[in-house]
């Protein structure tokens, strides 16, 4: 195996600096869209409730959250092997998350300044959240002798173009199921504390609102455009990025397991909880959610981890691109097969249902 110093100087970054994972399908990425539509965006229909959630960022509640305790100032040497490699990759991964959000939220408020007042500073105080966790969590690894390189990713890493509708869904979705990630994880270490073998976790409940109060902007963003929930082309797109984000999900907790099984948590378990409560979650926002219950979902789910730790397996082989197409090619048939079952399956009218309630 490379270690980490040999992979940074090879990139040509400074010992002690980490190496970007390689982008694949499970590395957080990072995103641009179209910022004249964004500007152009009508948002009287949801005006009141925008401008009061805005509010609540302004007030910024966990402006004193995120300082490092003396819990954090000891040698963390007894984390190690695979449990440590296992930590260390949830680290990057989060961090890398957050960053990319700090980037489009922060690129977006500059952009939209003179054209979209109210959506420009809710971006900017979005920015500042995501940037300070980025920045937590990368303060986080200095304490394993590693850190990121944030303006050596900013410049380096492909930028992914979303339109403005896909990246409301999926930052929405995104931000939701951050929260019931966080929540879950600090409930668990609440009731075990024997497996809290890093003070980070600890800061779990208040991070969570964070995400929480992302989620509830984007929900009002959404709802303030007719076009992304009241037709059905609205609920074909928002069972589409469901089922994407859980099935990412579900490849990585699995891919992941060794760092879930060092906090005491049953990864299988846990994707499931995470994935029911997102779901039930995103009925509030979107027009069509998903049955997570019916007998075939969390099957099919796994048979794509599978799928996608046989095609890591493949990659991590030395044999020709070539080869490596054509043994990937059957692995990633099933994936797409998988999904289009899942996709078919009979769906929930969330818009029906809230107008019973309603």
């Amino acid at each position: 195996m490379v270690s980490s110093t040999t992979k940074s100087e090879s990139a040509g970054l400074p010992s002690g600096i980490k190496a970007p994972v390689q982008e694949t399908l499970l590395t957080p990425r990072f995103y641009t869209t179209n910022f004249d539509i964004v500007a152009q965006m009508d948002l009287s229909g949801q005006q009141s409730e925008l401008e009061a959630i805005v509010a609540e960022l302004r007030a910024d509640y966990n402006r004193h959250h995120f300082v490092r305790n003396q819990e954090f100032e000891q040698c963390w040497e007894h984390i190690d092997g695979e449990t440590r490699q296992a930590f260390i990759d949830f680290l990057e991964r989060s961090c890398t998350s957050e960053f990319s959000g700090f980037l489009l939220f922060k690129e977006l408020s500059r952009k939209l300044k003179n054209r979209q007042p109210l959506l420009s500073e809710a971006f900017s105080l979005l920015a500042r959240d995501e940037a300070r966790h980025a920045g937590f969590l990368n303060k986080a690894m200095t304490d394993f002798g590693l850190s990121l390189d944030l303006g050596y990713l900013t410049k380096n890493r492909t930028y992914t173009f979303f339109p403005p509708e896909w990246v409301i869904y999926t930052v929405y979705l995104s931000e939701k199921i951050g929260y019931w990630r966080y929540i879950l994880v600090f409930r668990h270490l609440e009731q075990h504390p024997e497996h809290q073998i890093y003070p980070l976790f600890r800061y779990f409940e208040n991070w969570c609102q964070d995400e929480n109060r992302h989620g509830d902007f984007f929900k009002a963003l959404l709802r303030s455009q007719p076009q992304l929930w009241n037709n059905w082309k609205a609920r074909l797109w928002a069972r589409f990025f469901l089922l994407t984000v859980f099935v990412t999900h579900t490849m990585t907790v699995l891919e992941r397991s060794t760092f879930y099984d060092s906090i005491g948590i049953d990864p299988q378990e846990y994707n499931k909880q995470v994935i029911h409560h997102t779901n039930a979650t995103a009925k509030g926002a979107f027009p069509s959610i998903l049955d997570t219950n019916h007998p075939e979902f969390f099957p099919s789910l796994d048979r794509c981890a599978i799928a996608n730790q046989k095609l890591a397996e493949i990659s991590s082989n030395q044999r020709h691109p070539a080869i490596q197409f054509c043994q990937k090619l059957p692995w990633i048939a099933a994936i797409a097969w998988q999904m289009l079952r899942l996709y078919l399956l009979p769906s929930i009218n969330a818009e029906a249902s809230r107008t019973a309630i309603n």
